[in-house]
């Protein structure tokens, strides 16, 4: 099982997700929680690291756990969510090669797609919260 800490950032009803480099799928920004962290110190250091930017207003949103994508069968994903503002304009960091914002139907449409990350698209949207 992979535990993992994940931004649900939203801007004009849209998700933002992160592609790594050398990666052809976009993930939740946020990443894998450090042995001694908790989730919410592991958001703020992924954040920092992949978008250069600092978070403000966090609230948890929920936690999903999904088939880990690129992981290969078996492997789980106990991912930890919470939404937040982002204190700055992101930009593409460290070893994420772009981020993009996404309604549900544009993720979906992608060639490849994590499952955590459609779980939480579809949260989103059935709270009305992103267009689908």
């Amino acid at each position: 099982m992979i535990h993992t800490a994940a931004l649900a950032h939203i801007r004009d009803r849209r998700l933002i997700q992160t592609r790594p480099e050398g990666k052809d799928v976009f993930y939740m920004a946020g990443g894998k929680i450090d042995p001694g962290e908790t989730p919410l110190q592991a958001l703020h250091r992924e954040i920092e690291e992949e978008l250069g930017v600092g978070l403000a207003d966090v609230a948890e949103f929920g936690i999903f756990e999904a088939e880990a994508y690129g992981h290969g069968k078996n492997t789980g994903l106990h991912m930890t969510c919470f939404r937040a503002d982002l204190t700055g304009e992101p930009t593409a960091t460290g070893e994420i090669a772009e981020f993009r914002y996404f309604t549900v139907s544009e993720y979906a449409a992608m060639d490849h797609v994590a499952p955590g990350s459609m779980m939480v698209f579809r949260r989103l949207a059935e709270l009305d919260l992103i267009d689908w």
